[in-house]
C-alpha cells in the first residue's frame, strides 16, 4: 500500500469512527455493556496507541534501526496486516485483557476533549506518514506487544485497522 493510500486510509477509519460517536448520548459514553469496555474507554485506547506511535516516529531514524532492527522480509499489504492481528488477537484473549485491565473510565467532560486528541493524533500521523521515505517504511522496525516487531508500513497500517476493529466492536456493542 503507497504512502497516500495508507495517510486515506487512516483518514476514512477515524472519520467512521468520529461519525459514529456523534450519534450515542453522554450516558453511553461513560456506561459499556456488561463487562465490556465504555465508548469512552475505547477512545483512549485508541488515543494511547496514536500518541505511542506518534512519539516512536518521531524518534531519529538511526536510534529506531538501533533499538529495533531493520526488516528482512517485505512488508505485508493491508488485508494480511488485518488478517495477523484478528488472529494474534484470537489466540491471546487473555494476554490482551491483562494488558488493558486498568484503563479507567473517561468522563463526559472528557468526551470533546478525548475525540480532539484523537484527530490531532491521526493527522500528526498522517503528517509522519507522508515525510516518511519508503526505504525507511520498509525497513525500520517497532515493536507491537502482540504482533511483535513490525515495519513502519505495517504499523501504520494496523492502527488504520486497529481503529476499524474497535468501530466494529462499538457499533455491535451498542446497537
Amino acid at each position: 500500500m503507497e504512502k497516500k493510500e495508507i495517510v486515506d486510509i487512516l483518514e476514512a477509519k477515524h472519520q467512521d469512527l468520529f461519525d459514529w460517536l456523534e450519534t450515542i448520548s453522554d450516558e453511553q459514553w461513560v456506561q459499556g455493556p456488561q463487562d465490556r469496555w465504555t465508548a469512552g474507554q475505547h477512545i483512549l485506547h485508541l488515543a494511547d496507541s496514536a500518541q505511542l506511535l506518534n512519539k516512536a516516529l518521531g524518534y531519529p531514524k538511526f536510534l529506531i534501526k538501533y533499538k529495533f532492527g531493520t526488516s528482512n522480509r517485505p512488508s505485508g499489504d493491508y488485508k494480511e496486516v488485518a488478517k495477523r492481528y484478528e488472529e494474534r488477537l484470537a489466540e491471546s484473549q487473555e494476554k490482551a485483557a491483562k494488558y488493558n485491565i486498568d484503563l479507567k473510565v473517561p468522563t463526559v467532560n472528557d468526551r470533546k476533549h478525548l475525540k480532539q486528541k484523537l484527530q490531532i493524533l491521526n493527522k500528526k500521523l498522517q503528517y509522519k506518514t507522508n515525510k516518511l521515505k519508503d526505504k525507511h517504511l520498509d525497513t525500520l522496525l517497532l515493536p507491537h506487544p502482540l504482533m511483535g516487531r513490525m515495519t513502519l508500513r505495517e504499523i501504520i497500517m494496523w492502527t488504520a485497522h486497529h481503529t476499524e476493529h474497535h468501530v466494529e466492536i462499538l457499533k455491535k456493542d451498542y446497537s
